[in-house]
């Protein structure tokens, strides 16, 4: 072949190469093409969220909403006893129809019809509850296999069951479905997996009614409310929803994951020396005794966060040989591991679970066993805690663990040189109810079932707030009027008081009991079901029945006493409190047969005193003999109170106090006569030694304006952050103090502090200078601003306007008073006071609360320091007044007002 030839030959193989190449990628292409769609017409096909499964329990005698996705305009058909309802999917492919109203039965199929088929086997109509909350909602059956055995065994009921719903977050936006979950019928190996509480209730009024019940449980162990409302339903919360919109950027959110934590090498003698200490070749030396149950620090082992190994030998008798056996060590702070004769029989990663490990067999020997457990503990005091079952149990048998032990120390952790930020997706506002509980929305259902509070219990004054809001956004969302509400208070928990004190938990009790009185809702109160040492405690079918009892009175409509006393009101005579109470039901009593508990009394000082407390007919009769004249009254006021307060139905008082009883926060000055704001201007010395003190010693609070460049800002910083920490306000009173210049009588202004010379930056830049300069002491970032010498204005007008986004509220120097409907936030007025008797600043109480009107005092001077002054003993005197009529008068500080004024209107 002649090299033209060879050259023609290539060029035609390079053609037919380029030519057999572009038909292959167009095979591929058409064949790609084929398999999307193929693919298109698989997903097109009738789909349904995971609520809508076999073995579901659809509400009864509503019309229900049956819903799912296909492809747009699929024609789909339901067929259920012989009926069918039909639908067709909108342009992108979702569909819904109405089931009518069904009488309760089981055993039902439905059939859906698409382009595919979906058979629904095993359903029932009965009535379905959403439960909800933390880890008391969560806790299963499983974890109180021994309290209730009996119950687990029996449970063969096919018309209980729950759809249980794995943990899930979203930060940004409202979920459709769930990713993993289905309906299970209750039988003794499913039953294990129910929340205990929600089973419990669900039995009681299966029992009582003999249809179908439905469990949605969807609760997360250690999550505040907030993360189980949605969006609109925080929208009156302003930091809240600061929150949810700065979440909602993933660059942020993602910034925690990037903090390089160092890798944590263990230390642990017990673990690297050779052979180990729980093996069974190890010799023991240096061992010390040491009691169990017990704090390691309560033992001499003073300030060790670490690992301390625990060990003892025991003799078991052949008698307890060869049987099924298990090791009880009670709870354990906070993880553990437990070795028996050197092989390891169980472990626990936190410290709230009980330690139930089943023993291997053949592992235990006649004679010496040797115990040792490894324990954990990273913060607090650790150890065994008390009052738990400790015992290793064969067949019928029981060889208590109680007692002396031996320990060592196998490493003793350094204190953290660096704070790593953390971020928990569910503890953030909205996260679980978007994934959770909106995929649920569409579902009809009977009612809601609440047991959360222990995750706000450290910010109760807020929780009431929260709750009512929580309330009317499942409401909302779910869109099926006003639905039950039930709910659980809080029970008792850690150590008791044996003075009256004051207690976050009951606090957090007294929000949940104000949140009770929200349309169509009650409260199961479990103040006599909880453990001193658990948080977590074992009694769950109590709770549950308590919850189904009130069930039968509000939403199955039964004449039956549904709550234990209830406070009503308090009437003072000569030195008896007496109480009035509803939910009485037959009468109330002692259960115990003992005098009362767990009363208090106090006078106007509200130091409170252990008092008498006496049943008369349905009242109560309270009285200490040293309070000649009573004011208030608490009960059970406490973390862990010792009640027996009932009524004869066996159900227990909710806790309550007369001292916080008479606040109203939906209502103009929360429920009282009139507020009175007690302000204090120029940040001088004498307000933090004389005003400071005198206001902590009868628990009021006020407002300090401080201008940042005086003397007594600078040099006494710690004592402003004191104050701020015991409740005062620090206000905005400029950086420099300026004043207009040019009216009559301020020839005393510098002019370089001319205000009416001042620009409006200069003006604005000064008051954010002092709003840093705040910030630095008490880290807040609202707060309100005083007007220097009451002047508004600056060479281009007026300057407060342009800086509303810096403050809640501004007070001016008018002397007048104002309802609440007339406050105008921005221009609040104020009397000030200039060597002004006590019995003259009274007046002025006086005047307010008979008009119902805001008062805010202003004060130069206290005690010197000031032209303007008033003595220490006149505004001691308009202090004890104050003091005596806080029932009637609401005193806080200019921020608290402001935004109770808000929230009012709100």
């Amino acid at each position: 072949m002649k090299n033209k030839d060879k050259v023609i030959l290539c060029a035609l193989c390079g053609y037919k190469s380029t030519l057999y190449n572009q038909t292959i990628m167009k095979v591929i292409k058409l064949f790609t093409l084929l398999l999307f769609f193929n693919i298109l017409k698989v997903d097109a096909q009738i789909r349904l969220p995971k609520l809508i499964s076999n073995d579901m329990v659809l509400q009864r005698d509503k019309p229900v909403k049956i819903w799912g996705w296909a492809s747009p305009k699929e024609k789909i058909t339901l067929t259920l006893n012989t009926k069918k309802y039909k639908t067709t999917a909108d342009n992108d492919g979702n569909w819904e129809l109405m089931l009518p109203s069904q009488i309760a039965a089981s055993g039902q199929v439905i059939n859906l019809k698409g382009k595919n088929d979906i058979i629904l086997k095993n359903i029932a109509f009965g009535d379905v509850y959403f439960c909800s909350g933390q880890s008391n909602m969560v806790h299963q059956m499983e974890l109180h296999h021994v309290l209730y055995a009996k119950d687990i065994a029996e449970a063969n009921n096919e018309n209980i069951r729950q759809f249980w719903i794995p943990t899930a977050t979203n930060l940004v936006e409202k979920k459709d479905d769930y990713p993993n979950a289905s309906w299970k019928v209750c039988t003794p190996e499913n039953v294990r997996q129910f929340s205990a509480v929600a089973y419990f209730f669900a039995k009681k009024i299966y029992d009582k009614y003999k249809v179908p019940i439905g469990i949605i449980n969807a609760s997360v162990g250690g999550t505040p409310i907030e993360a189980w409302t949605s969006e609109d339903g925080l929208k009156d919360f302003s930091k809240i929803m600061e929150i949810i919109q700065k979440n909602k950027d993933t660059a942020y959110v993602n910034s925690f994951s990037r903090f390089k934590r160092p890798q944590i090498v263990s230390k642990d003698k017990g673990e690297l020396e050779s052979p180990k200490w729980f093996e069974t070749a190890y010799q023991p030396k240096g061992w010390l005794p040491i009691t169990v149950p017990g704090n390691w620090e309560d033992q001499g082992v003073n300030n060790l966060n670490g690992v301390v190994w625990y060990r003892k030998e025991i003799n078991i008798p052949a008698s307890m040989l060869n049987k099924p056996s298990k090791v009880f060590l009670g709870r354990i702070v906070d993880a553990d591991a437990l070795y028996i004769n050197g092989v390891k029989v169980g472990q626990t990663g936190y410290m709230y679970p009980q330690r139930r490990y089943p023993i291997p067999n053949n592992l235990l020997k006649e004679g010496k066993n040797i115990l040792v457990v490894k324990v954990t503990n990273n913060g607090g005091k650790g150890g065994f805690v008390p009052d738990k079952p400790y015992g290793l149990i064969a067949g019928n048998d029981t060889l208590a663990l109680n007692g002396t032990w031996q320990y060592k120390v196998g490493e003793a952790f350094n204190p953290p040189s660096t704070v790593y930020p953390s971020f928990s997706a569910q503890n953030q506002p909205t996260s679980l109810f978007n994934a959770m509980a909106a995929p649920a929305t569409k579902f009809t259902i009977k009612g809601f079932v609440w047991y959360q509070g222990e995750s706000n219990a450290g910010r109760p004054q807020e929780y009431a707030a929260l709750q009512k809001a929580q309330i009317l956004d499942w409401r909302k969302q779910w869109s099926q009027g006003e639905l039950p509400f039930l709910f659980v208070q809080l029970p008792n928990f850690m150590d008791a008081n044996y003075l009256p004190s004051e207690s976050q938990w009951a606090e957090l009790r007294e929000a949940q009991l104000k949140a009770s009185n929200t349309l169509n809702t009650a409260m199961a109160v479990g103040i006599d079901l909880g453990e001193w040492n658990d948080i977590h405690p074992d009694n769950k079918k109590d709770v549950g029945e308590r919850l189904a009892q009130a069930a039968l009175q509000l939403v199955y409509k039964e004449n039956v006493v549904s709550s234990g006393p209830i406070f009503k009101n308090a009437s003072i005579e000569n030195n008896k409190i007496t109480l009035s109470f509803e939910h009485v039901g037959g009468g109330l009593k002692s259960k115990d047969g003992e005098e009362l508990r767990e009363f208090a009394i106090a006078g106007a000082d509200k130091k409170f005193k252990w008092a008498t407390a006496k049943i008369v007919g349905d009242k109560i009769e309270v009285y200490n003999p040293e309070i000649a004249q009573p004011y208030y009254v608490r009960y059970a006021w406490a973390d862990n109170p010792n009640v027996n307060f009932y009524n004869v139905e066996g159900l227990p008082a909710s806790p309550f106090r007369t001292d916080g009883q008479d606040e109203d926060n939906t209502k103009p000055w929360k429920g009282k006569k009139a507020a009175v704001v007690l302000t204090y201007d120029d940040a001088l010395n004498v307000h933090l030694d004389n005003v400071a003190p005198a206001l902590d010693s009868l628990s009021l609070k006020g407002t300090f304006y401080l201008t940042s460049s005086s003397e007594a800002s600078r040099n006494r910083i710690n004592d402003w952050r004191k104050a701020a920490q015991n409740g005062h306000e620090l206000g905005n009173h400029t950086v420099y103090h300026p004043c207009d210049a040019s009216g009559p009588g301020m020839s005393w202004v510098k002019p370089e502090y001319d205000l009416s010379k001042y620009s409006m930056a200069q003006i604005q830049s000064e008051i954010k200078m002092c709003n840093a300069f705040l910030k630095a002491i008490d880290g807040k970032n609202k707060r309100t601003f005083a007007f220097t010498c009451g002047h508004k204005k600056v060479a281009e007008g007026e300057f407060i306007l342009s800086l509303s986004d810096e403050f809640v509220a501004a007070r001016a120097v008018r002397h007048e008073m104002h309802s609440f409907e007339d406050q105008k936030l921005m221009d609040i007025d104020c009397y000030s006071m200039e060597n002004k008797t006590g019995e003259e600043m009274i007046a002025l109480v006086k005047q307010a609360q008979a008009q119902g009107k805001l008062l805010v005092f202003l004060f130069h001077g206290v005690g010197g320091e000031h032209a303007l002054n008033v003595s220490k003993e006149a505004h001691s005197q308009l202090l004890h007044y104050l003091k005596e009529n806080e029932k009637d008068i609401y005193i806080d500080t200019m921020l608290n007002v402001a935004e109770h004024i808000l929230e009012v209107r709100r």
